[in-house]
């Protein structure tokens, strides 16, 4: 799967986005994001307030309860203001 990160979670993380085999147990965003975390220091500093941080499940924004089984591409963002 796709992962795609932008603004600050692209700073923190090191990447702007990657391919990766997802765990048989992440089935949610939230799973995503818990699996996520596990996987480095960078990870858990662009997680650490799971609450801010928004995703978007093939460019339509989601809820970290919506199931990603079918997900060609998953993007992370922190929130936005407009203007």
């Amino acid at each position: 799967m796709k992962l795609v990160y932008f603004a600050w979670v692209r700073e923190r993380i090191g990447l702007a986005e990657e391919t990766v085999e997802l765990p048989a147990e992440a089935r949610t965003i939230a799973d995503l994001v818990r699996w996520l975390k596990t996987r480095g220091e960078g990870y858990e500093a662009a997680f650490e307030n799971e609450a801010i941080v928004r995703a978007a499940i093939d460019h339509t924004h989601v809820k970290p309860g919506a199931a990603i089984a079918d997900a060609k591409e998953i993007a992370f963002f922190p929130p936005m203001t407009g203007g």
